[in-house]
Parts: structure tokens; C-alpha cells; sequence
């Protein structure tokens, strides 16, 4: 074993410690939806967790700062897709700012509770949003699945230094 130096010689916690580090941690690529209004809303999350079986709940953080944050502040429910390797368009379109996200080539239509539903991900939920829990500059919403479907077809689509990634054997 290599002996590492003393912690006294690293850096002090800061958001971009946090960034570099966390580009080493390879991730699932959801995206999250919602309604707001007659308007979908979405973006691109990595920080997708199942947090109980019984009853079924999952989490995500989303920054106050998003455009997507006064709708899904507001939501009853969202939607939650695990994205597919063949989706890494689709993935960076609902990661970029100012995008059309819901426009061509986006296929999706409305789903349970009025939430809008991706088509071609790998599975998707509808989720019943229970709370949403300040945690610095973003909130952790935390949601318990209504409906659901997980039989779609592919690999799942990875986000790692910084880029999307396929799964490797």
C-alpha cells in the first residue's frame, strides 16, 4: 500500500473539490420531469437514489438556481427516466440551458397524474413528491412511485469525467 501524506496537506473543502472528485464517480443518467401549468419542464440527473422498498420512495437533488426548480418546487408529482446509452442526445438536450427540451426531436406524451413520459428510456417512473429538503443550494426531493414501467430495451447510459459514457464489459 502506497502511504498517502497527511490530511493536513490537502485542500479545504470546496465546490470544486466536490466537482473533481465526483467526476471520478461514475453515475446513472436519469431525467426528471414535471408539468407546470400546460408547460413540461425537465432536466439531466445523476443524483438518482432508491431510498426505501416499502414504501417505495426514491430522491433527487435539484439546484434552486435551475430553470426547471419553480415547477418541480411546486409539483405533486414528476416523472423519472433511466436513460439508455443510445439516449446520450437526448441526456445532453435536457443538460443544456436555454434547450428545447420538449421540442423535435423529443418524443414523449402525457402520462399518469398529467406527467409528462419520454419515450425509448430504459424505464421510467411517476412519482408522488412526499418532500423537498434544503441542502445548501439545492433542494433533495424525495418521492414515493406511483406507476411505473421498467421494460425497456438497451444499456444503460453512464455520466463520467464529465461526459456521458456506454457500459463496458
Amino acid at each position: 500500500m502506497t502511504a498517502s501524506p497527511a490530511l493536513g496537506t490537502h485542500p479545504p473543502a470546496t465546490s470544486d473539490l466536490l466537482r473533481s472528485v465526483f467526476r471520478r464517480h461514475a453515475a446513472g443518467v436519469a431525467v426528471i420531469t414535471a408539468a407546470h401549468g400546460s408547460r413540461p419542464v425537465g432536466f439531466t440527473a445523476t443524483s438518482l437514489t432508491s431510498v426505501s422498498a416499502e414504501p417505495p420512495m426514491i430522491s433527487f437533488g435539484i439546484g434552486t438556481g435551475a430553470s426547471s426548480w419553480p415547477a418541480v418546487s411546486e409539483a405533486a408529482h414528476v416523472g423519472v427516466h433511466i436513460l439508455g446509452e443510445h439516449q446520450q442526445e437526448l441526456a445532453a438536450t435536457f443538460a443544456r440551458s436555454g434547450a428545447d427540451r420538449f421540442g423535435a426531436p423529443t418524443s414523449w406524451r402525457e402520462g399518469p397524474e398529467g406527467v409528462p413520459v419520454l419515450d425509448g428510456a430504459l424505464a421510467w417512473l411517476v412519482c408522488r413528491v412526499v418532500t423537498r429538503v434544503p441542502a445548501g443550494d439545492h433542494r433533495l426531493v424525495i418521492a414515493e412511485v406511483v406507476t411505473g414501467d421498467p421494460a425497456g430495451e438497451g444499456r444503460p447510459l453512464l455520466y463520467h469525467q464529465g461526459r456521458f459514457n456506454a457500459l463496458r464489459d
